[in-house]
């Protein structure tokens, strides 16, 4: 999207506070499925403020934290920047500079959905070495609960390009299609937040979409927000369940 790279600014702190983490159990299927080595090279594109980053660092990788957004840069390079392995880098999916066939794998956390697919396959097919493995993430909000569907109709109502923006936007088909002619392996695994009511606030305004409290509209979504809490908190807090949703495989032709 056109301003992909700019509507986060403004927000880092936020969404490095309040986003979801990952389960503990991706490590192994990096590791087992996907063939990552500890020492391998790997791109994290559209890394943002590094809540990725700082795992695949954890596991042993060396890490090229690709980011567009200055904001959400400086973040990351404020916590990690001194790690043995990690190097900042200020780019696009489309365009990330590094050199050809230098990377083990490229993973995209939360971040698959701004790209340009076409042009960011090209470029993935260029940058990775052969046999490279690339993995999308997205922690996706499960709808087995009421108070999941009450905070998806909150979003729907109050999101100024919510149905526009949100990942789920893009059907399977349009990423099996980027993976190429074999398609893509898929691997789902638990995880969740539980928030208090400034908590919950903070996780709305971590998003692109939520109006910002300089905004006209914010008075009235923070009063539905609160009701939205009182109708659904037990003992001060509600609970965000998703599917941390992987896919992946090669860039076959």
């Amino acid at each position: 999207m056109s301003n992909a790279t700019t509507r986060f600014t403004g927000r880092a702190e936020l969404y490095q506070r309040y986003r979801p983490g990952y389960p503990a159990g991706l490590a192994g299927l990096l590791r087992e499925e996907c063939g990552w080595k500890p020492g391998d090279c790997i791109a994290d594109v559209g890394a943002g403020t590094g809540i990725f980053s700082r795992l695949l660092l954890q596991w042993g990788y060396r890490v090229l934290a690709v980011e567009p957004n200055a904001d959400m840069r400086a973040l990351a390079e404020a916590e990690l920047g001194g790690q043995p392995g990690y190097t900042s880098v200020d780019a696009p999916a489309e365009a990330t500079r590094l050199a050809a066939a230098s990377l083990d794998g490229i993973c995209a956390a939360q971040a698959f959905h701004w790209f340009d697919a076409p042009r960011a396959r090209q470029e993935f097919r260029r940058i990775l070495r052969p046999g490279g493995v690339v993995a999308l993430i997205w922690n996706q909000r499960r709808d087995d609960a009421v108070f999941q569907d009450a905070y998806e109709a909150f979003l729907r109502t109050w999101g100024t390009d919510y149905d526009a923006v949100r990942h789920t936007r893009i059907p399977l088909e349009d990423i099996e299609r980027f993976f190429g002619g074999q398609g893509c392996r898929v691997a789902t695994f638990a995880n969740g937040q539980r928030f208090d009511r400034e908590g919950l606030l903070g996780r709305v305004l971590s998003c692109s979409y939520a109006p910002a409290p300089d905004a006209p509209g914010f008075p009235a979504m923070r009063a539905a927000l609160d009701q939205l809490f009182d109708a659904f908190q037990q003992h001060g807090w509600v609970q965000l369940d998703y599917d941390t949703c992987v896919y992946y495989g090669e860039l076959s032709d």
